[in-house]
């Protein structure tokens, strides 16, 4: 019996050699250790010996199903390898290319009044910055020169917060900030969202886009304002777009302005859009307050400087026809569409 033992595992030894696939593997495995293979068959003749033939003929039966195991696992790693370089030399998917292309999507046209102008902005040299939408009072009013007493630092018009904290209701304190820790010469453009307790209706929204703009520097004149607002007009609407400046007042620049530029739509000739005035008012604008670069610790008996804000929505609603700025936050595919 030991004879046919020893006799088994040097067949399974040869048959187990080179075993091409997985199937041919399974098939010897069973041949040899399944319920009815050739090591039951020996193990069921054990009852015939005596007690210590039967424990020796035992110890080598299971001896040798160990070894036919380990010949088992060796020949089934080796089939796994080939069958990966197999595949390798055929060549893997590249699973990073999509099989089917996603469908695309359209930029708001919020977006693209932004990136134009901070494109027509950044050709003048100027840098763009980013400041906290949760702003310091200080930074929101007081630095800017606007009083306690300012109807926009009222509860009814601003959404505040415990601790002297609000979310901003312009992009100007970014001014401030830049100021505080930069020394002139100064050029910046400010794009961000703002928040005001405005009623939602076709022309308001508690929430909007301003772009705000700022120079300081040496002999820095309103002259100069009035040439840069012309040329960011011509950029951003045309070559034959003007402009007009009439006297305004914001607390932050003195003098201030108002500015309004031909109509985009009708150029002037008169339309709905511009109410049949020809002209379109898109910000305010005016030369920088002795006070606020006071406040910033920039001497304005050596600097002085411009700024101007508009809102990004007014302009989009102009460009593109669009009567109401409810349709900006409604999220119609219809309206996005038109703008790939």
């Amino acid at each position: 019996m030991k004879e046919e033992l020893n006799k088994i595992l040097e067949n399974a030894r040869r048959e187990f050699e080179n075993v091409p696939d997985i199937r041919t593997l399974e098939e010897l495995r069973i041949k040899y250790l399944g319920k009815k293979g050739l090591l039951k068959e020996i193990l069921g003749k054990l009852g015939s010996l005596d007690e210590n033939m039967r424990k020796e003929v035992g110890k080598l039966a299971n001896s040798i199903k160990n070894e036919i195991e380990n010949i088992i696992s060796a020949a089934s790693s080796s089939i796994e390898k080939s069958a990966k370089e197999e595949k390798l030399k055929l060549g893997v998917e590249d699973i990073s290319i999509p099989k089917s292309v996603p469908p695309l999507g359209y930029q708001h046209p919020i977006t693209l009044v932004i990136n134009k102008m901070v494109t027509i902005f950044k050709s003048m040299g100027y840098t763009v910055v980013d400041g906290p939408e949760m702003e310091e009072e200080y930074y929101n009013f007081e630095a800017l020169n606007i009083p306690s007493h300012h109807p926009a630092r009222d509860d009814h018009d601003s959404f505040f917060f415990g601790g002297g904290l609000l979310l901003r209701t312009h992009t100007s304190p970014v001014q401030i900030r830049t100021m505080k820790n930069k020394k002139p010469p100064i050029a910046i453009v400010v794009p961000g969202r703002c928040y005001r307790r405005d009623a939602l209706d076709a022309t308001h929204s508690p929430i909007f886009h301003q772009m705000e703009g700022l120079v300081v520097d040496k002999n820095i004149s309103f002259a100069d304002l009035k040439g840069t607002l012309l040329l960011w007009a011509k950029m951003m609407f045309g070559e034959d777009t003007t402009i007009r400046l009439r006297p305004d007042y914001f607390p932050f620049t003195e003098p201030s302005a108002e500015l309004a530029v031909t109509c985009p739509v009708c150029h002037g000739k008169q339309c709905s859009v511009c109410k049949q005035t020809g002209w379109v008012e898109l910000m305010g604008c005016g030369m920088v307050h002795p006070k606020v670069l006071e406040n910033c610790n920039i001497d304005p008996e050596v600097y002085s400087g411009f700024a101007f804000g508009l809102g990004v929505e007014r302009v989009a609603m102009t460009v593109y026809g669009i009567k109401d700025i409810r349709q900006f936050f409604e999220n119609d595919i219809r309206l996005l569409r038109q703008f790939i």
